[in-house]
């Protein structure tokens, strides 16, 4: 069964603040997704000039959005670092703005013990100017598993010591098999799971975790509706979904994807952004953004009007197949 075509929601519903899970964190239905602003262009193909992301990260601060996303592991800690420097410029975080960041392996050795955590967690302080996290994530645990995480003296224990000493006021984990997140989100160590590549107009495997998640009372952030920007510029942009290349029939899909919105108007990419928006199971969506216009882009495309002849469209569309869980850090 497609979710696509779920009933639409008004333009000032899809933009109001929802709650994050048990958190009682407020947060905008769109999150600023930091990642490729650090400039990683072995992933996105493409660099970002320092001066550009601290100039986005500024203009996301001045928007409406009040939500972000980096990662001690973007680009060697350059994207925390950027993101520091807007912090910084901007006089500080405006009020019930809520910043998430991440934990990571040690970038030479692969180190990802419980000491590792701590480390990882004190450098990102460091680089963003913040005395405290409001919410932290475990990233990527699918390069050491769920055993040697959980393990005595790991790095979920560690975690866990974080927020008992107010370094980090919530938890989550962001990964991306969705299977083992499950695994992770019945630990109930955690308050939120951040989940990429895997809802978007092309791949919903990860409906399943999301409904556990909602059983679980976890909050569900879900990243990477373009699939890398494949379902934002198109097919003959880009051939690459979740940073592989895309196969044959994944690429007509969203060939015919386009053209249906094209008939209406739409851009691609507001259908892939609102398609995850009107998922009432997932609270936040992170869009990757790496210039101050497109700040202004996403926006737009949030309240961009898409009849439900579309919708209709697409989920036909989406039923004609979908690819499997993919593998890769978020």
């Amino acid at each position: 069964m497609s979710h696509v075509s779920t009933p639409n929601l008004g333009g000032n519903d899809l933009l109001a603040r929802r709650r994050l899970g048990a958190t009682g964190l407020e947060v905008t239905p769109v999150c600023l997704g930091c990642g490729v602003l650090g400039g990683m262009p072995g992933i996105f193909g493409y660099d970002v000039a320092a001066e550009r992301g601290v100039a986005t990260v500024r203009r996301a601060l001045a928007s409406p959005l009040n939500f972000l996303d980096t990662s001690a592991g973007y680009s060697d800690g350059e994207s925390e670092r950027r993101v520091g420097a807007a912090i910084a410029a901007h006089g500080g975080l405006p009020p019930g703005f809520v910043l998430a960041t991440k934990v990571d392996p040690d970038p030479k050795t692969g180190d990802y013990s419980g000491e590792q955590v701590r480390r990882s967690a004190e450098q990102s302080l460091e680089r963003l100017g913040l005395d405290s996290f409001d919410l932290l994530y475990l990233h990527d645990p699918e390069v050491i598993g769920f055993e040697a995480a959980t393990a005595s003296g790991g790095a979920v224990e560690a975690l866990v010591d974080l927020a008992e000493q107010g370094v980090a006021r919530h938890l989550g984990v962001a990964g991306g098999p969705v299977d083992l997140l499950g695994r992770f989100v019945g630990t109930g160590a955690f308050e939120v799971v951040l989940t990429h590549n895997r809802y978007t107009l092309v791949d919903q495997s990860a409906r399943g975790l999301l409904e556990q998640a909602k059983a679980a009372g976890v909050a569900v952030v879900n990243a990477a509706p373009f699939g890398g920007g494949l379902l934002a510029k198109g097919p003959d942009a880009l051939r690459k979904y979740a940073y592989r290349e895309a196969d044959a029939d994944l690429l007509a899909r969203v060939r015919a994807m386009a053209d249906a919105c094209a008939a209406y108007d739409v851009p691609l990419g507001a259908a892939a952004l609102q398609f995850s928006l009107r998922q009432p199971l997932i609270t936040s969506t992170v869009v990757g953004i790496s210039a101050p216009e497109r700040v202004d882009q996403t926006l737009a495309w949030v309240t961009w009007p898409i009849p439900d002849e579309l919708w209709a469209s697409l989920a036909t569309l989406a039923e004609a197949g979908r690819p499997g869980d993919t593998e890769g850090g978020s």
